[in-house]
């Protein structure tokens, strides 16, 4: 598929987790990614798809590349309906974890993007947009 088209994945499963973070680096690589901004974008993409998994008990990414004049990037957009995300602020303070791990995913994320938002509201599921250009 183009580097130009919208493309919507599930995230149902451990095996797309894999397959977002295939995907997100084929079109980073298509798109004229450096690779160390193919491995911040793949990082994240990669962290935020098994947060989706696990914490939002499965959902989807939109993939959107972006085009601003000459410059090329790719917007990321996580959506799940799972149990959402009761204080924000604290999610995203580094050593804050509720699933055992490190608690870097969500902070990490966003030191990783040039763009980053979380909407969340507890009961009703959580959206995280990155994006990061070329």
């Amino acid at each position: 598929m183009p580097a130009t088209a919208t493309e919507s994945l599930p995230i149902a499963s451990a095996d797309d987790v894999v397959v977002v973070r295939q995907r997100v680096r084929e079109l980073a690589i298509m798109l004229g990614f450096r690779l160390v901004d193919q491995t911040k974008l793949v990082t994240a993409a990669s962290e935020l798809a098994r947060n989706t998994l696990q914490h939002g008990h499965g959902g989807g990414v939109q993939i959107v590349p972006l085009l601003n004049g000459s410059k090329k990037g790719l917007r990321l957009v996580f959506e799940d309906h799972g149990p959402g995300i009761p204080d924000i602020a604290l999610a995203l303070t580094d050593g804050y974890t509720t699933g055992g791990g490190l608690g870097l995913g969500l902070g990490g994320s966003k030191r990783l993007c040039n763009e980053f938002s979380v909407e969340s509201e507890p009961g009703r599921g959580t959206r995280v947009m990155i994006a990061r250009w070329a």
